[in-house]
């Protein structure tokens, strides 16, 4: 699938803070790779990792803290950006932070913690990445 039409220049941006970014999908890594190939944004990302890696899905503890471990940071260190309310959960329960893009139908959960970045497109979301957590150089 195409990427939202503000996706590519929001990641550059966040690519160019020198933040790192990592994908990380529920897919095998060359499925997950070749989407983002396909989406124009795979040279937005250092890394692509996959869940099936460590045997679990998100929302399982396991996907995440394999991010963590790959680049040998703490849990808190990482932060999940998605559209989905079960990964944002999923990653706030896991220990990291976490960043909700609230596109038209997507809304969190009522229930568990809520991240502390909320916004309309992944633009918005990058903004505020950047002005929270590009100083902190946070994967």
């Amino acid at each position: 699938l195409p990427a939202h039409p503000e996706v590519p220049a929001a990641l550059r941006a966040l690519r160019d803070t020198g933040l790192t970014a990592v994908a990380l999908v529920n897919s095998v890594e060359s499925v997950g790779e070749a989407q983002l190939t396909n989406a124009g944004i795979r040279d937005c990302f250092d890394r692509v990792i996959s869940a099936d890696s460590v045997k679990r899905l998100k929302p399982a503890r396991e996907p995440y803290q394999a991010v963590a471990d790959a680049y040998g940071v703490p849990i808190s260190d990482v932060r999940l950006v998605a559209a989905h309310s079960w990964d944002v959960t999923g990653a706030l329960a896991a220990g990291c932070r976490a960043a909700f893009v609230a596109r038209p139908g997507m809304v969190l959960s009522p229930l568990g913690r809520r991240p502390d970045i909320v916004g309309p497109d992944i633009a918005a979301v990058v903004d505020r990445i950047i002005a929270i957590d590009a100083g902190e150089q946070r994967p």
